[in-house]
């Protein structure tokens, strides 16, 4: 490069693209695009949980974060009460998590939309799906489906649990199989409510304050939250999967009455399961999912490309912390690449970020599957053995300490440089 001016390649217009997008475009030095395969930019499922951790990384990459999550519809949590919904303590308050640093639920629609407004109409490429990555000495050519060819000095992969970017870090779609994304063992099925039709069949006392509920139950969990400004509920109803498929074209299935009765018969006629039931199912194509992860990653980097949210480190929504993970990757990112000067920066801003992110990443992942067994009763269903095992859990999720952690990666870029 003559200058310090370089341009990245983002793959993938979700969440986790959109918010890296916004920390890019902060630096002048950076010209970014991002490409969407699908036709228009938008995001799957119902809402994400915003930790503390999330929202102290998001204020470092939007001055004006908190006035674009209100104009998202997020609703601060007064904290996240989790209850015994089966069981012969059934109905006993196990513990309120966070309760003085409390988080925020939004509509994963809504926040892209109020993630993409800022970016230029001109980096934004629906339409176009990546079919192969090409490295050259100056950076990384890129060729599209519709026959177009494109050359960046850098590109990260943003694209999901299934990311072709991914197969290309890991060495090709070979190399990258052993190391692939795998049922964790876990199903959910989703549906967003009116506020007026979960309060009614679901109970006032579960509404006088904006609270997410978490019930834990024999071999399942239910959770319920608020949205979109307190006119919206979020209904979840997740389970063991004993069997799961191993095709992820199977991951999908159709939700029945019989199906959610069966997996949740030892909770029925208690505090919840019974109207969770019918609201899970009050919406025109019910189906569960299984959860799947990313169990183990060799590197989230190869020289210009690099791995972000979902493509490097698919984690189950146990803990609620995967929306926030990808912020940290952006976070950490914008910080590495606005000291970047020459095209081998990059290769050593990649090196660090990977050097950095990926231990933490990996321990949520692990976290998170262990901490879904416990809320699906595999630990027994004793509200005091439940605190013990519980309360710690979120510790280290929420306690990083986002200035340590954005310097330990620009210094071990240094060190990187100077080798």
């Amino acid at each position: 490069m003559a200058s310090n001016h370089f341009r990245v390649a983002i793959i993938g217009g979700g969440l986790a693209g959109a918010v890296l997008a916004n920390a890019l475009a902060r630096e002048s030095h950076i010209e970014i695009h991002v490409f969407e395969s699908a036709s228009e930019f938008s995001e799957r499922g119902a809402a994400v949980g915003l930790g503390i951790n999330a929202e102290m990384a998001l204020n470092q990459i939007l001055p004006k974060a908190a006035a674009m999550l209100d104009k998202a519809g997020a609703v601060l949590m007064n904290s996240s009460r989790l209850v015994l919904g089966s069981g012969p303590e059934a109905g006993t308050l196990i513990f309120d998590l966070a309760e003085s640093d409390p988080g925020r639920t939004v509509h994963r629609a809504s926040l892209l939309r109020e993630l993409l407004a800022p970016l230029p109409r001109d980096a934004l490429h629906p339409n176009k799906k990546l079919v192969t990555i090409k490295a050259h000495d100056s950076g990384v050519e890129l060729t599209f489906q519709d026959e177009t060819v494109h050359q960046f000095e850098a590109v990260i992969g943003a694209d999901g649990i299934f990311s072709s970017v991914r197969d290309y870090v890991l060495g090709g779609r070979e190399a990258a199989k052993g190391h692939s994304a795998s049922p964790a063992h876990f199903w959910d099925c989703r549906n967003v409510v009116p506020f007026d039709k979960a309060k009614a069949i679901l109970g006032d006392e579960h509404f006088k304050l904006d609270r997410q509920y978490s019930w834990v139950g024999d071999e399942a969990f239910l959770m319920h939250d608020v949205l979109e400004n307190r006119t919206m509920v979020q209904c979840v109803i997740s389970g063991i999967e004993k069997d799961p498929a191993m095709d992820p074209k199977e991951r999908k299935c159709s939700l029945t009455r019989e199906g959610l009765e069966e997996s949740l018969r030892s909770w029925l006629g208690g505090p919840i399961a019974d109207g969770m039931i019918n609201l899970a199912l009050d919406q025109s194509d019910p189906s569960r999912y299984s959860q799947w992860e990313h169990k183990s990653t060799p590197t989230y980097a190869k020289q210009h490309v690099c791995l972000v949210g979902d493509a490097a480190h698919a984690t189950t929504p146990w803990q609620g912390a995967g929306t926030g993970l990808a912020i940290e990757d952006a976070m950490v990112l914008a910080a590495l690449l606005a000291k970047v000067s020459s095209a081998e920066d990059i290769e050593s801003a990649f090196r660090a970020y990977d050097w950095v992110r990926r231990p933490r990443c990996q321990q949520v992942i692990d976290s998170s599957r262990e901490t879904g067994r416990i809320l699906c009763g595999q630990s027994g269903l004793q509200a005091d053995n439940l605190r013990g095992l519980l309360a710690p859990r979120w510790n280290f999720i929420f306690g990083l300490d986002m200035e340590i952690h954005k310097q330990d990666a620009l210094d071990k870029m240094r060190k990187f440089q100077q080798k």
